[in-house]
């Protein structure tokens, strides 16, 4: 199966692992004990960032250490930031109409 970076961020557990590895190599077992769910859970989730080449698995002694793969996640940012100004115009619009309705209200009082 050919997994891409969006499939890597779609999981908000997976999103929380590359915020924990993006900051330093983490062990497996450093990155269960953040997660109120099972150790198998977050190996899936770490074999998916794995496939998507988001992160990066290195064997040492005993320990597998993750570590981020910042360059792979560029084509998400990159199609997120074609919207970025879109969204900003519709939240700037969006606050100019709550400031207009604190307005009226003041008004009515």
């Amino acid at each position: 199966m050919r997994r891409d970076v969006f499939q890597a961020i779609a999981d908000p557990i997976r999103r929380d692992i590359i915020a924990l590895v993006a900051n330093e190599k983490m062990t497996v077992s450093e990155i269960a004990k953040k997660f109120a769910v099972s150790r198998p859970a977050i190996s899936k989730h770490l074999r998916i960032l794995r496939e998507c080449g988001v992160i990066e698995i290195e064997q040492k002694g005993r320990e597998r250490f993750c570590h981020i793969q910042p360059k792979n996640l560029i084509p998400a940012f990159l199609w997120i930031e074609q919207y970025r100004a879109l969204w900003e115009e519709r939240l700037d619009s969006f606050e100019s109409y709550l400031i207009q309705l604190q307005s009226k209200k003041k008004d009515n009082e």
